[in-house]
């Protein structure tokens, strides 16, 4: 550990821990706030963000894991910034001749979620590590290959690659093959993969022979592209230095950084056509297309960074669920329910290609948000915020064998979007009540006006009330310090008054005094 370390800075100590948060690892002294929490007496976990914390308060929490997988993964964070500070320094000190290509390269690499998505486990022995030779062609070269990929759920709760497809900047299909999964199946994800196990029966391609092919394609520095292109080359296990992701190139322009625009969404907003209907398969090879064509906008017309949201970004029933992330997988699924109150559908999702094997999410799906939104006030925990802003709380759980667990529970949209979404039903309600009053006779509304009135008076006298219990209490407060200040200056008077009569005793009787 003290190899990597010794030559780690600040900022790359500082991803280690946010990949740690991220994926919930814990070293002998618990996860990051546990850490903290023991670590440091003053601040505690009320000071988590790493970037606030101190190169000495990061290393020690590096070094309380022991675990050499662990070890083995942030010495591949370092590494993998040498990498690409490396292609930073020799972009940059190219930027003369640097190509439209090269410089999405290094915006790829300079996005901040770069490190915490492409810290990839490639250490292990199936995993294909394309090495970049410190060469003009290779580290020059404006060739670009776009790729997509389909995964499917295994039995051992594992995603195997299924499907993937290669484009040149032409559209010209380079490799489209499915693959035998070489594993047992539980879900093909027919409805999001296209890919039936009808369709697989005789086919004997492995991941090693797709491995094989990519290894010629990247061959002399190709670029390679791609929508959250991270999740693809997890499911391939290629570790490949020379990427462009087309998720970091846009962003909306009132979104945090980090919320990334789904490949659709920019179709539309970019290249002004829709990708897929709602509901419909993804298509391998168009996704594939619709990256290239993404960067081909970028390098040909030199389309902007910034992007509007679009209408319904945030879909209307999304914030009727909340979401349930970083669950250990000892927590049996059907005891869920008993988590979270209220009535709700669980929908357990499918794990993510980044996530530790041995954790799963789920979403619970209530009639509309304001029952989403009563279960997770109701919910204790700590009330914290994800990567993107939104609001989540830290529970825990104790299921029936006894054991407790902790787990994330996240709302799907900011508080500003449930507000507006509050208010304009608000404004309905107001109207739909005003319409109803001119059916009322004069009588009725004049009783219910007064009424009112009255309710306005009560809650009048109420504040009233409460501000003189405030003054009052400033009252009080003020005497209080008003008599410590006397006692600060009494205090004084006496240490002055004991000083004069020291310096007034002869040296011989003090001493005198002291031993008596």
């Amino acid at each position: 550990m003290s190899d990597f370390l010794a030559t780690a800075e600040k900022k790359v100590l500082v991803e280690i821990v946010k990949l740690a948060q991220k994926r919930g690892m814990k070293g002998s002294r618990g996860d990051w706030k546990q850490f903290l929490a023991s670590y440091d007496n003053k601040f505690g976990a009320s000071l988590s963000d790493p970037g606030k914390r101190s190169t000495d308060v990061l290393t020690a929490f590096v070094r309380s894991f022991e675990n050499p997988e662990d070890l083995q993964l942030f010495a591949k964070v370092v590494q993998c910034s040498f990498n690409r500070q490396g292609v930073e320094h020799f972009l940059k000190n190219s930027a003369a001749n640097e190509s439209k290509e090269q410089k999405l390269v290094r915006v790829t690499l300079e996005h901040p979620q770069y490190p915490v998505d492409y810290s990839f486990r490639s250490h292990n022995q199936d995993w294909l590590v394309t090495k970049l030779e410190k060469k003009m062609k290779q580290m020059m070269s404006n060739e670009i290959l776009a790729v997509d990929c389909e995964m499917v759920l295994c039995n051992d709760g594992s995603e195997a690659l299924v499907r993937v497809c290669v484009v040149d900047r032409n559209l010209e299909v380079k490799l489209d093959e499915l693959v035998n999964p070489g594993k047992e199946v539980a879900d093909y994800r027919t409805e999001i993969t296209g890919v039936a196990a009808s369709e697989l029966v005789g086919v004997t391609c492995t991941l090693a022979d797709i491995q094989k092919s990519f290894k010629k394609l990247l061959s002399d520095g190709t670029i390679l592209v791609g929508h959250s292109l991270c999740n693809d080359l997890q499911a391939l296990k290629i570790d490949h230095i020379m990427v462009i992701d087309t998720a970091y190139l846009f962003r909306y322009a009132d979104a945090p950084i980090y919320r990334k625009p789904s490949l659709n969404n920019l179709c539309q907003i970019v290249l002004g056509y829709e990708l897929r209907k709602k509901g419909s398969p993804h298509n391998c090879l168009d996704d594939a297309c619709a990256a290239m064509k993404l960067v081909l906008a970028k390098v040909e017309r030199e389309v902007g960074d910034t992007i509007p949201s679009v209408q319904g970004d945030v879909p209307k029933i999304d914030t009727g669920k909340l979401l349930l992330h970083m669950i250990p997988r000892t927590v049996p699924r059907q005891e869920l329910n008993k988590a979270i109150s209220g009535n709700f559908t669980l929908q357990v999702n499918k794990p993510s290609v980044k996530a530790k094997r041995d954790i799963f999410s789920a979403y619970a799906i209530f009639a509309n948000e304001q029952e989403a939104q009563l279960a997770y006030d109701k919910l204790k925990g700590t009330q914290e915020k994800d990567s993107n802003g939104l609001p989540q709380k830290l529970v825990e759980f104790k299921v029936s064998t006894g054991v407790t667990s902790q787990f994330y529970v996240r709302k799907m949209a900011h508080s500003g979007f449930l507000d507006q979404i509050s208010s304009k039903r608000a404004v309905e309600v107001e109207e739909n009540t005003c319409a109803n009053k001119k059916q009322k006779t004069g009588q009725t509304i004049e009783d219910e006006t007064m009424s009112g009135i009255d309710h306005c008076c009560d809650h009048l006298k109420e504040i009233e009330k409460l501000k003189q219990e405030q003054e009052k209490l400033m009252k009080q407060c003020s005497e209080q310090l008003k008599d410590i200040e006397g006692l600060k200056q009494e205090i004084k008077n006496r240490e002055y008054e004991i000083s004069m009569l020291k310096s007034q005793v002869p040296e011989g009787q003090e001493k005198m005094l002291h031993k008596k």
